[in-house]
């Protein structure tokens, strides 16, 4: 036990936080190393810059914090990575409170998001469904809408979703079963695929 501050550190708490970060690191190697993993990223990079360069856009979607992370991609796009240009159309279904209310009051909260992809989206548009576990009902429903309605259906999952993987036309599966690490894993990905779309679509003389 050592005082820190106005805090007592315990060693009980040391070894938790060090466990944490030696399995994050883990986690990170094994995605550095995987052919599949970097093989994903590039693929949905290049499927994303071909899209948006044709016109159409990007929808992301998830619960709890895969619902933040679709919020946080969706910003990088909108918004800007790692230098100024103009803004790509990528649409967060996570973020509207009376669309989400109105559809889940009177539909069931499975329909979430199929219904803002029937209703805001259009063939050879993108949709990113984000789901740790592979198996929640609101975006497997909206990644077979989406497959259904000739979108390209990309899944971000955990090591293993046979049941995400019907209804997508690319996966990007975190080598982990746990939730921490693979949207860790998530929000890594997203910023390469954001870094090579930008650089795709607005390329800069070095």
């Amino acid at each position: 036990m050592a005082i820190q501050g106005a805090f007592i550190v315990l060693a009980a708490d040391i070894e938790f936080v060090s466990k944490h970060l030696d399995e994050s690191r883990r986690v990170l190697d094994e995605a550095c190393t995987s052919a599949e993993f970097m093989s994903a990223v590039i693929s949905i990079s290049a499927t994303i810059s071909s899209a948006m360069r044709a016109g159409h856009r990007l929808f992301i979607a998830g619960n709890g914090g895969s619902a933040s992370d679709a919020q946080h991609i969706a910003g990088e796009f909108l918004s800007r990575l790692n230098y100024d240009r103009a803004p790509l159309p990528a649409i967060a279904l996570t973020t509207d409170s009376s669309v989400m209310t109105a559809i889940g009051n009177d539909y069931g909260y499975e329909h979430l998001f199929e219904r803002q992809i029937l209703g805001l989206a259009r063939s050879n548009d993108v949709f990113i469904g984000i789901s740790t576990s592979g198996r929640s009902p609101n975006v497997l429903r909206a990644l077979a809408a989406g497959h259904e309605l000739g979108m390209t259906t990309i899944g971000f999952t955990g090591r293993s979703a046979p049941a995400m993987s019907e209804h997508c036309n690319l996966m990007l599966c975190a080598p982990s079963n746990s939730t921490p690490q693979i949207q860790q894993i998530h929000i890594v990905a997203a910023h390469a695929i954001c870094g090579l779309v930008e650089s795709s679509l607005f390329p800069r003389d070095l």
